[in-house]
């Protein structure tokens, strides 16, 4: 790319403004306008921001977009960033693959992927912590750490899912710490409310159900540059039954008696609750029916929070494009409140 202007960050760009950044390309799909001409939609990201625009089929990018653009692939670009009715776009004036050489001006293959706000070092050993805490049962507690500490490199980039909720790199650690979070603060509240109940409400097996809950999508989902794409048993069977196949294989050798394991599976094959989720049964214990609640509440609070966040209007709602398919409530501004900002 000649003339090369000063490098810049897509997530640092103002409306208006052309420069030379690195992004990936997140996603392509191929639409079709009301005349039925085909179109494509593609999405370039870097940590920081995502951008999607059309590459319509009278446009100079057109055959390269449709023949040479790859998702999962790093570009350098020159483009402008334009807000718009649909929200920010790209006009794009130049744009090829990333070299080698462009390692001299910076170019990381990590500066192009969205990832959680938080620290996953920090997050693991917060959960690692809470089952110290929590879990009395040490054969549980081990079995559960021990899952943990056998996939540790891949828990702390894992996304939670392809799309929807905390599909960003180290999104499965923030999800499901917020899962066992909630859990803990819920199955604890329970177990003082109904002490007299036989058996009693089990604070372990519900912290071990909400750490576990989603283990399965380690099978389930590849992580790579562009996010998480489905491994073939991952499309063909799902996370949930592979989940209950890593807490089988784990458990094999232990001390964890058969009744928790027992209720330990059921928490997983029964966490989305309904069988067009995935879940083969509805939660059944107390300890299920409360991590499938945490586990719901933090995907559609992540949710409902990107979705006003992303959302290009500024009126009262938000449009019911997002992953809830609803349009969410934001409120009125003040008089000045918009120019304000």
């Amino acid at each position: 790319m000649s003339d090369a202007i000063e490098i810049t960050t897509l997530h640092e760009m103002t409306p208006g403004e052309l420069g030379d950044f690195f992004a990936l390309l997140a996603d392509k799909q191929v639409l079709a306008t009301k005349d039925g001409k085909p179109y494509y939609r593609v999405s370039f990201c870097d940590a920081g921001r995502e951008v999607s625009f059309p590459i319509w089929s009278d446009s100079t990018h057109a055959a390269a977009c449709r023949d040479e653009w790859q998702v999962g692939d790093f570009y350098k670009l020159r483009a402008e960033l334009r807000d718009s009715n649909y929200g920010m776009q790209l006009e794009i004036h130049r744009i090829r693959p990333v070299e080698e050489s462009d390692k001299q001006d910076g170019f990381d293959p990590l500066m192009c992927a969205p990832r959680s706000k938080f620290d996953p070092e920090a997050m693991y050993d917060e959960m690692m912590q809470i089952a110290e805490e929590a879990i009395e049962d040490e054969a549980l507690r081990e079995l559960v750490t021990g899952i943990y500490e056998s996939h540790r490199e891949e828990l702390l980039v894992m996304p939670a899912a392809q799309y929807n909720h905390h599909s960003y790199l180290s999104g499965y650690l923030e999800h499901v710490l917020n899962v066992t979070r909630n859990t803990r603060m819920l199955v604890e509240q329970y177990h003082q409310l109904y002490s007299d109940a036989d058996p009693s409400i089990d604070v372990g097996v519900a912290v071990a159900g909400a750490m576990l809950h989603d283990i399965g999508k380690l099978r389930e989902l590849v992580t790579g540059p562009a996010g998480a794409t489905y491994t073939a048993s991952g499309t063909l069977i799902g996370h949930i039954l592979q989940g209950r196949d890593i807490l089988r294989e784990a458990a094999v050798g232990t001390e964890v008696d058969a009744d928790t394991l027992l209720r330990l599976e059921h928490i997983i094959v029964a966490h989305q609750r309904l069988p067009e989720w995935g879940s083969p049964k509805p939660p059944m214990t107390p300890e299920a029916l409360i991590v499938h609640h945490a586990d719901d509440l933090d995907a559609k609070m992540q949710m409902m929070v990107a979705a006003i966040a992303e959302d290009p209007g500024d009126g009262e709602f938000t449009s019911k494009r997002n992953a809830l398919r609803q349009p969410i409530y934001r409120g009125k501004k003040e008089p000045g409140e918009a120019e304000e900002e």
